[in-house]
């Protein structure tokens, strides 16, 4: 699912950095772990439904953060295929 590591963006500060600079969103994907605080990824998700981009919910931060092969939790990810 998360494979390409140099087309990964792990983080919500800088999702929301990378989503802002943006033009082209066709090949953009936007994973938000469920269990996140709502305030952390709030932000992420606000752009993402301003933009019209659909947001992917993963279960758990340690399922997201395994998913981008990290060895910590992640709240949020962006995956440019």
């Amino acid at each position: 699912m998360l494979d390409n590591k140099s087309n990964k963006i792990v983080g919500v500060k800088q999702s929301v950095k990378l989503l802002k600079s943006l033009q082209n969103y066709a090949n953009l994907k936007i994973y938000v772990a469920n269990d996140a605080e709502i305030g952390v990824i709030k932000p992420l998700v606000e752009l993402a439904k301003c933009k019209q981009l659909e947001v992917n919910y993963v279960a758990t931060m340690k399922e997201l953060g395994q998913l981008c092969e990290i060895d910590v939790g992640a709240a949020a990810a962006l995956i440019l295929e």
